[in-house]
């Protein structure tokens, strides 16, 4: 197994390998079910995306897209992409709150998401498919 290094090229740790890991097995995990939900038409986003009024489509097409960036943040290769993804996804959010509901406060949570999801990807830079850096 090759050895990983940071971009420095100093060698990771054990410790930074596992962190990596296991925030990127809960960025997957929130985002499978909140990207599932989406699909359940007795969940409350059905309500909520006929509110932003684009329509159903909408509702599918961004939890498609969560349940995509769950997804391609387990494998090394597509992790970044992946993070984009879903990052895109709660700027959206942050954006229709604020300008389509003129509910800032709303946002507050979408943003701290994105920002959460901005520093996870941060951390997880650099391992490519087989595990070494880029």
């Amino acid at each position: 197994m090759p050895e990983l290094r940071l971009a420095s090229g100093e060698p990771r740790s054990r410790q930074d390998v596992v962190i990596t890991w296991i925030l990127r097995v809960a960025v997957a995990a929130v985002f499978l079910s909140i990207g599932r939900a989406k699909f359940d038409a007795h969940s409350m986003w059905p309500a909520l995306f006929d509110k932003i009024g684009l329509g159903q489509w909408f509702r599918y097409l961004t939890g498609a897209l969560q349940l995509a960036g769950a997804v391609l943040v387990l494998v090394p290769r597509t992790f970044l992409p992946g993070m984009t993804l879903l990052a895109a996804t709660m700027a959206g959010a942050v954006v229709i709150w604020i300008v389509r509901f003129g509910q800032p406060g709303n946002a507050v949570i979408p943003g701290v998401v994105l920002l959460g999801l901005t520093g996870i990807a941060w951390h997880g830079v650099g391992v490519d498919r087989d595990g070494s850096d880029r």
